[in-house]
């Protein structure tokens, strides 16, 4: 027993010994060996000026003497012009297109632009409807000759109705038909009226 109270004068003189701010130092030690945490991935903004791409086959004109043709279309979209802060008001907001018809069988094709509303019914199904403008490569004339049809002048107005279903985030399949006619500003009016399908791709 003689020797313990010199192990304490030890157990003293050597907590003595340690300096004043190491015990106070261990916390931040043992924070500057931690790995750092790696910083969230930057956030990819969707693409505003172009949102969609479209390609598709419509029969020209089932009901006039162009009738009996096929057609190949074609049309990109924008993004929503801009953001409403209400979802009822963000419905009204439209996309901008472009778009073209070209005929296969030499009758008339078109080239068109204008604005696009697309109201979703279901997470799947959503029905769209457009206006807009198109200049074309038809007959304007009275006399037109077999086979054509009268559209009377260029530009024409372009209305739109389709119905659609979405697959996934990026791929969709659209039911549309489309009407060009001058509404009576020149003097024929016979106008064109083409229905079809397309696939459409949003980014």
């Amino acid at each position: 027993m003689r020797f313990l109270p010199a192990l304490m004068i030890a157990a003293i003189a050597c907590g003595a010994a340690i300096p004043s701010g190491f015990a106070a130092d261990l916390p931040e030690r043992q924070q500057a060996e931690v790995a750092p945490v790696a910083p969230p991935p930057p956030t990819i903004l969707k693409p505003r000026f172009l949102s969609e791409v479209r390609f598709g086959l419509s029969a020209q004109d089932p009901w006039s003497p162009e009738a009996g043709s096929v057609n190949i279309t074609g049309e990109v979209l924008t993004g929503k012009l801009f953001q409403a802060d209400n979802a009822t008001l963000d419905l009204f907001v439209p996309r901008f297109h472009v778009g073209g018809s070209a005929n296969t069988a030499g009758a008339t094709s078109f080239a068109y632009a204008g604005f696009t509303w697309t109201v979703p019914i279901t997470a799947q199904l959503f029905v769209e409807a457009s206006f807009g403008g198109a200049v074309h490569n038809g007959k304007t004339g009275d006399d037109v000759g077999p086979n054509r049809v009268a559209l009377g002048c260029s530009p024409l107005f372009r209305e739109s109705a389709s119905v659609g279903w979405r697959f996934d985030e990026h791929w969709s399949l659209l039911a549309t038909i489309e009407h060009l006619s001058n509404g009576g500003l020149c003097e024929q009016n016979r106008g064109l009226t083409n229905v079809g399908a397309r696939v459409a791709y949003s980014f």
